[in-house]
């Protein structure tokens, strides 16, 4: 039949394409189903446009500080508003294509449309109600669109979308969220930003790095809260010093709208209150699964907290129908979802030794400047568990490389099980760690133990010599500090 499939995913973003081009590659018969565009949030709307912006921020940094480096700039450096935007979704488009030209190569249809499980191995496609932005260039062949198929295996990737707060929700206008904040028409003088999680936080260093004046307000204790303690405070410290304004235990209250402005009343820590004016204001306050009409009530399938509750392989309570990425909940990570499609699709294969996901060994990277980077176990979440560790400590202030670059201000922080010498967490904050963390996800992965570390050449000089060094330091052996 032609509408029969082995394998149907519904969305194709990280999670779904993945899992699509990986189901191909095992010889099963693959569908996608797709309501807006290919590649989903994190290549149009998310992880690759911002790095693009976040680029021209490095660029725009580097270049008002050229005199540290020796070198003199002729005329004034300032944002190209329309230029940097065009760039970052010129980007996201050639991303788009690049899904489309993977399923053509790896024989995956596409079926445009927004899809609804109507029982075990079936769903019914209908008409989108998002605008369908099809990829150029070598695509395949368009299936039927709308009308039902069936599967023997349906995956649903269906992403997630930005949550709004009762009295706060987001215009499009005033109130951005991270579609409205990608593509200014120009740059606020000010800006508000609700939430210092990786979205937030990115964007308020991209503003600040662009001359706007950004205040931060975040209800936690520390910016980033799931951080460690001591890499939240390193990173905040340089924050400040570029000139973000930093509202920690503080919560926005109401927004009051003006014409070009809004007015925001904080409640603070204290009991006091405090408003703050400015012209924008983003709302990064977590994000929500799409879950709400794909047909999971029809079938029985569970969730718990707005999201689809899985097994270590995707599994859903429902025979058949499986769950990956964010809808299937945190960490709400592209590369998470990557890892979870395979997991997914090489089980339904039949594989053998196929393992659960460790969410102890996925990283998390956030782009701001300074740049965060972590693995494992905070110090206080080790602690909270009761176990004896060690901790130690490498300031890039004593690593030569990160001198040469000027960029001295960071830190690496390794954690380890005392008694077994176990790597169990890693945490970074500086120049390029989001480059870095992957050697200590390898050496947790690896199952590496402290001797296996301080016996690794590193090579000099690099910024990676922090990495070793901070092991060194967990033992009290560091040699350049």
């Amino acid at each position: 039949m032609a509408n029969a499939y082995d394998v149907i995913v519904i969305g194709s973003g990280p999670g779904g394409y993945i899992a699509a081009i990986r189901a191909s590659q095992l010889g099963l018969k693959v569908a996608v189903v797709e309501r807006e565009h290919l590649a989903g949030i994190c290549s149009n709307w998310g992880c690759i446009p911002t790095k693009a912006l976040l680029r021209s921020a490095d660029v725009m940094h580097t270049a008002t500080h050229a005199k540290d480096y020796g070198l003199t700039l002729e005329g004034t450096i300032k944002p190209d508003v329309k230029a940097i935007v065009d760039r970052s979704r010129g980007i996201a488009h050639r991303m788009n294509n690049g899904v489309g030209f993977l399923f053509k190569k790896n024989k995956v249809d596409i079926i445009w449309g927004e899809a609804k499980i109507t029982k075990p191995g079936e769903i019914v496609v209908g008409k989108s109600t998002k605008p369908v932005v099809q990829p150029q260039g070598p695509v395949p062949k368009n299936t039927l669109g709308e009308g039902t198929y069936t599967a023997k295996h349906i995956i649903i990737a269906t992403g997630a979308r930005p949550r709004a707060l009762p009295g706060i929700e987001p215009d499009g206008k005033l109130i951005w969220t991270y579609f409205e904040a990608m593509k200014p028409e120009e740059m606020p003088k000010s800006l508000l930003v609700m939430g210092s999680g990786a979205i937030g936080i990115e964007f308020a260093s991209f503003y600040r790095t662009m001359g706007v004046e950004v205040t931060v307000v975040e209800i936690m204790s520390q910016v980033m809260p799931v951080e460690d303690a001591d890499i939240s405070a390193l990173a905040k410290k340089q924050f400040e010093r570029q000139g973000m304004k930093i509202l920690l235990e503080a919560k926005v209250a109401k927004v009051e709208k003006g014409a070009n402005s809004i007015t925001a009343t904080i409640e603070l820590k204290d009991g006091k209150t405090q408003q703050i004016t400015a012209d924008r204001m983003i709302s990064a306050v977590g994000v929500q699964a799409n879950i709400e009409g794909i047909g999971l009530e029809a079938v029985g399938v569970k969730t718990d907290r707005g999201f689809i509750v899985i097994d270590g392989y995707g599994k859903t309570n429902v025979p058949g129908v499986y769950a990956i990425g964010d809808v299937a909940g945190p960490p709400l990570l592209a590369h998470k979802a990557e890892h979870e499609a395979v997991i997914c699709v090489e089980k339904i294969a039949g594989l053998p030794n196929v393992h659960p996901m460790d969410k102890l060994k996925i990283p998390g990277c956030t782009y701001c400047n300074p740049q965060v980077a972590s693995v494992g176990l905070t110090e206080a979440k080790a602690k909270e568990q009761g176990r004896d560790i060690r901790v130690g400590r490498f300031p890039f202030v004593a690593n030569g490389k990160a001198i040469a670059l000027g960029e001295d201000q960071g830190l690496v922080k390794t954690i380890f099980d005392k008694k077994t010498g176990e790597l169990i967490g890693a945490h970074m904050v500086g120049a390029e760690v989001t480059e870095l963390i992957q050697g200590f996800v390898v050496a947790m992965n690896l199952e590496t133990t402290e001797e296996d570390l301080m016996h690794t050449i590193f090579p000099h000089p690099t910024i990676s010599e922090t990495m070793k060094e901070s092991v060194l330091d967990a033992y009290g052996q560091a040699l350049n500090a």
